[in-house]
């Protein structure tokens, strides 16, 4: 019986030593410490050249991040195959820009996606728009406005570097999912999203994009795609989430006079996610699944919905995802209990990946009793082991 309290299989990857060392860490964040005064410390610390680089390898990165570059990850691969989970490479490096800097970072995505061929511990590849397309340029076709001659001459050239990766992806059959972004760039990226859907998704799911259901109009916009691509005959991937930029869009909305695009409570997002997935689980005969969740209750509600329909759990177009070195309770319980699962395995220089390192202590900080969680299943399992 699946029982996400299960702290032997949760956590049965790790040795004593990680065990303790993880529960430290996440004092350390529950308190608050990490998300209010690591940028303020540490990133300064950082450019005056101070030497803390492998202090933070050896804590904050190596519990949420797989390795420098994607051969440092294969030890972080084989461990969460052991436990049945697959790995999704995420290429994590924030803020570059220029040109050079986006042909950089597709090229290194369509590496993480060579890298996944023939491999079934890489199930899936992953990238976000913005890391190849710039932002204002991206915000601008959102937003509806003509572009210059010199912008159409850049946005084709974006667009060219998202088709290499998609058409990489087609060729070596590795789905590849467009992580999602701000909402006011959003409409952008689902554009494009949807024309490598189009492309690419005639037979099987190659491209998916991200649905933010505390977004208060993308059910309406789920279930709309959903019949446009039973119209037009691709398959729609969808991978499901509650959202990643709460508080911006909360703050610009506020700023600009606008109403908030996102629910007002975190009930009204809940209730969103979970009428999402069962609107898909009604509609798989035109879509593929991955419902990224660190919700205990939506990962029960996908399981009940499975059984509903008599689908078995390693149906091949449903797939749970979790962030590394987090949520292990439904990761490895699930697996365990034959769903297909995947964690997300972020990698880059650890001066590059700190953005990203701040983010997961600052959003882990916000969420509603997932420290406190955290905390309770490593120290039953400390208090299991008699460590």
């Amino acid at each position: 019986m699946l029982n996400f309290e299960n702290t032997e299989i949760a956590f049965r990857q790790k040795n004593d030593d990680e065990l303790k060392q993880s529960y430290r860490l996440f004092k350390l964040m529950n308190n608050g410490f990490l998300a209010k005064l690591g940028p303020k410390i540490i990133e300064p610390a950082l450019r005056c050249g101070l030497p803390i680089s492998p202090l933070i390898k050896r804590t904050l990165f190596k519990q949420f991040c797989g390795g420098e570059t994607i051969e440092e990850c294969e030890e972080t691969i084989s461990q969460l195959d052991k436990g049945y989970v697959g790995t999704i490479l995420d290429y994590s490096v924030e803020g570059a820009v220029g040109e050079s800097s986006y042909t950089t970072t597709a090229d290194e995505i369509v590496e993480t996606i060579r890298r996944a061929k023939d491999d079934h511990r890489i199930p899936f590849a992953v990238f976000k728009p913005s890391g190849v397309i710039r932002f204002r340029l991206l915000e601008k076709v959102s937003s509806g406005k003509p572009l210059s001659n010199a912008e159409q001459v850049e946005y084709f050239k974006a667009k060219g570097r998202i088709n290499h990766i998609c058409k990489t992806a087609y060729d070596i059959e590795v789905p590849v999912m467009f992580d999602a972004e701000e909402s006011w760039i959003q409409k952008g990226a689902d554009a494009i999203a949807l024309d490598m859907m189009r492309l690419y998704n005639r037979d099987q799911a190659i491209v998916y994009n991200t649905y933010q259901l505390y977004r208060n109009d993308k059910l309406s916009g789920l279930q709309s795609d959903v019949f446009l691509a039973e119209r037009e005959g691709f398959i729609l991937g969808a991978k499901l989430v509650r959202g990643a930029y709460m508080e911006k869009e909360r703050a610009r909305a506020q700023r600009e006079n606008l109403l908030s695009p996102i629910y007002n409570s975190k009930e009204e997002t809940d209730r969103a996610f979970n009428e999402a997935l069962t609107f898909c689980i009604e509609n798989l005969k035109d879509l593929a699944l991955i419902a990224g969740t660190h919700n205990e209750e939506s990962c029960l509600v996908l399981t009940e919905l499975m059984k509903k329909h008599n689908l078995p759990e390693d149906q091949s177009n449903i797939y749970f995802a979790q962030l590394l070195g987090m949520s292990d309770n439904l990761s490895f319980n699930l697996a365990y209990h034959g769903y297909n699962v995947v964690k997300y395995v972020p990698y880059g220089p650890v001066k590059a990946v700190l953005p990203y390192l701040f983010r997961r202590a600052e959003e882990n900080t916000a969420i509603k009793g997932q420290m406190g969680r955290e905390l309770m299943f490593l120290s039953k399992e400390k208090k299991r082991r008699g460590i």
